[in-house]
């Protein structure tokens, strides 16, 4: 049995990811949050270490993390997002981790194309700052990271999604959390695929000028 550690475990992916780890795996798991009692269903379970603090207490972080196999990081507000990652890489140097599955945002490398692009540009322009710094920082990094820009995010419980590079540009407008969660599991399972690259989730078939709704 091997550990891994769940940064932002509270957020909404971050669930799911947990509890499909729970019941598919024989992973044990750190979940990492702020008030870690919103997560006391897990109190007694054996497999899981709840954790209460906030990302940016570096040396409590890196204690946390210090016996996992691969962190995954649900930290998604772009404008705090590069303050914070760079307190998850620190702690992951003094600890010794190497290996990083972080949530970004589509448009953080300026790859979204069309009118959509432009429409997403103006609309998440204040954190899309952040998203960029992250990426950059990540990058300049040693660590294996494995950056996920997913498209704008519906609580579909489908499952559905294709993966484009940053070389294939961006391709559709939403994808469920559900999908998303789903390829964090599966690179949690194997953290010998997509190593330091960025990659794009979405629905196949929702390309257009912005995503249905808006």
């Amino acid at each position: 049995m091997t550990k891994a550690m769940i940064i932002g475990a509270y957020g909404a992916m971050a669930q799911l990811v947990t509890a499909r780890l729970l019941a598919e795996t024989d992973l044990s798991l750190v979940l990492y949050l702020r008030n870690a009692d919103r997560l006391a269903r897990y109190a007694d379970n054996d497999r899981v270490t709840l954790v209460d603090g906030s990302v940016l207490e570096t040396d409590k972080l890196a204690q946390a993390m210090a016996d996992v196999t691969v962190v995954y990081s649900n930290l998604g507000n772009g404008v705090h997002l590069a303050e914070q990652t760079a307190s998850v890489l620190k702690a992951m140097h003094q600890a010794g981790q190497s290996r990083l599955i972080y949530i970004s945002a589509l448009g953080a490398h300026h790859e979204v194309p069309g009118k959509f692009g432009a429409w997403n540009e103006a609309i998440i322009a204040g954190e899309l700052v952040g998203f960029r710094q992250t990426a950059s920082l990540v990058a300049a990094d040693d660590i294996t990271y494995t950056e996920i820009r997913p498209a704008w995010l519906t609580n579909d419980a489908l499952v559905d999604y294709e993966v484009t590079t940053l070389a294939d540009g961006f391709k559709g407008t939403v994808v469920s959390r559900a999908s998303v969660a789903d390829f964090v599991v599966k690179v949690m399972q194997d953290p010998t695929t997509y190593q330091r690259v960025s990659v794009g989730l979405d629905q196949p078939g929702t390309d257009g000028d912005r995503p249905s709704g808006y």
